[in-house]
């Protein structure tokens, strides 16, 4: 086993109604376009692992993070303006976590390592916002407010050099949290 991770196992299954009903879809992987299997997802069922859930295809738009548990309304509980169109598998890192977040785009401006969740980057830096990051361990949990709260993006090993070419535009990260195997 390397020191990047394992990836272990998860299963999610989507409905196309609220309350577990309708046809449904059994997912054990990532998924780019829901819509190939099922007219429209309104709930689901989380039995294995960690997955980011999407409002539009291709894991773009709002995400949601989902650990095991049961959804019934996906829309009222997840606050997404449409139905569940795209999903990701996160795969359980074992190891540590590192991150280098910066104030500018491009890597620029104050910067600063984390290897631990931090709930308020103001507080604990002095940083008034977080444009780009290098994430090289672990993956990770970006959230627009401090005390992981509002908006959330997903962060896997790599380099992420505007948040703003994502598709983030004029969103802010204020917090960020690791993703460990606490979730299963």
């Amino acid at each position: 086993m390397s020191n990047t991770g394992m990836n272990m196992r998860g299963k999610i299954i989507f409905y196309e109604e609220k309350n577990f009903q309708g046809r449904s879809y059994e997912c054990m992987s990532d998924c780019s376009d829901m819509t190939s299997y099922l007219n429209r997802c309104q709930s689901c069922r989380v039995e294995s692992g960690c997955f980011m859930v999407y409002d539009r295809t291709n894991y773009m738009g709002n995400q949601f993070f989902m650990r095991r548990g049961e959804y019934s309304d996906s829309q009222s509980m997840m606050g997404m303006r449409d139905c569940i169109k795209s999903c990701r598998m996160i795969p359980m890192h074992r190891g540590q976590f590192r991150m280098k977040i910066y104030e500018r785009e491009n890597f620029g401006g104050q910067s600063h390592e984390l290897m631990e969740d931090c709930d308020n980057i103001m507080e604990r830096y002095r940083m008034s916002d977080c444009m780009s990051c290098n994430v090289m361990d672990g993956q990770w949990l970006m959230y627009e407010q401090a005390h992981f709260r509002g908006k959330m993006m997903y962060l896997r090993p790599g380099e992420y050099r505007s948040f703003r070419d994502m598709g983030m535009n004029g969103q802010r990260f204020m917090s960020m949290r690791r993703i460990t195997d606490s979730c299963n």
